[in-house]
């Protein structure tokens, strides 16, 4: 086991070393390069950072393939959550309320909310219990619709999907807030699942929520209305953790890839950062070596 865990420290190490010389490299020629070079030499750590992701995803999707239980992910208990809510529904015969956001589908948290609809229709389908979809826009009710569809599907259940269960609300913020609240005293949803761009009104949902005593989970990448979730609900998605729950649940190697190269990269961004700051503080001690000018001219 040690000595596993040693390879891959040291698989990781020959990684970022080699990103580290290419992106000197690159450095260092694009400098030199003259006027009718074919790249914008201001531009060369952008293109160092492109190589660093697509080199660091190309590695993890290789590893997780050939050992994907070595793959490390963080428990979200919000998400492990989700199954025992569900349980709870079908234990009380009650449905499962599930609201995508109050956002368009070019958002990209309500891009989140759909992947992570289809794993929850999934799971739906399996306990032979009803799910209530609450969409803020046409456009996510067609997509979310054909989500649930597929989530019935792929576990052999067509014929219980009910597509008058994905409802269309309003666009207006706040009569869409009292269409979900009236659904949530008509219908006593066992649980409630919230994902997706939230603003104002998800306190308002979360109380009336918490009124008629349904399992709540909340999640928002907005920082302004995570509080309101955290005091409300039972389970709290925070932030960035919205857009891994699709990769934590599928596990699927390209998700897993992007998951771990998007964090490798802001362990060098990081990196960077305090370097940056420790050159701008002591530059006097590098001879004026200004390391932000030199990245970004």
């Amino acid at each position: 086991m040690r000595g596993s865990r040693q390879q891959q420290i040291t698989e990781i190490a020959i990684w970022v070393a080699g990103i580290l010389v290419v992106g000197g490299a690159v450095g260092y020629g694009v400098h030199h390069l003259g006027k009718t070079a074919w790249f914008n030499a201001d531009l060369w750590f952008s293109a160092v950072v492109v190589i660093a992701m697509a080199a660091a995803v190309f590695y993890y999707i290789r590893r997780i393939k050939r050992d994907p239980e070595t793959i490390y992910v963080r428990r979200i208990p919000g998400v492990d959550a989700i199954e025992e809510a569900v349980g709870r529904s079908t234990e009380m015969g009650r449905p499962v309320l599930y609201v995508t956001g109050v956002e368009e589908t070019q958002n990209i948290q309500t891009v989140a909310s759909l992947l992570i609809l289809g794993h929850v229709a999934e799971m739906i389908a399996e306990y032979d219990t009803d799910i209530k979809v609450a969409n803020a826009y046409p456009l996510t009710m067609v997509l979310a619709e054909e989500i649930v569809r597929q989530g019935y599907a792929n576990v052999g259940r067509s014929d219980a999907h009910r597509p008058e269960n994905v409802m269309f609300i309003t666009p207006e913020q706040f009569a869409f807030a009292a269409g979900v609240n009236g659904l949530i005293l008509r219908e006593r949803p066992a649980t409630n699942i919230f994902l997706g761009r939230f603003f104002a009104e998800s306190l308002m949902l979360a109380e009336t929520g918490y009124v008629t005593r349904a399992i709540q989970i909340g999640g928002t990448a907005e920082i302004t209305q995570l509080p309101f979730f955290v005091a409300a609900c039972d389970y709290a998605i925070l932030g960035e953790e919205l857009y891994a729950v699709s990769a934590y649940l599928s596990r699927e190697p390209q998700l897993l890839a992007q998951l771990k190269s998007t964090d490798l990269i802001k362990g060098l961004v990081i990196i960077l950062i305090v370097a940056g700051a420790l050159s701008a503080t002591f530059s006097s001690l590098f001879g004026g070596f200004d390391l932000a000018a030199w990245l970004v001219p």
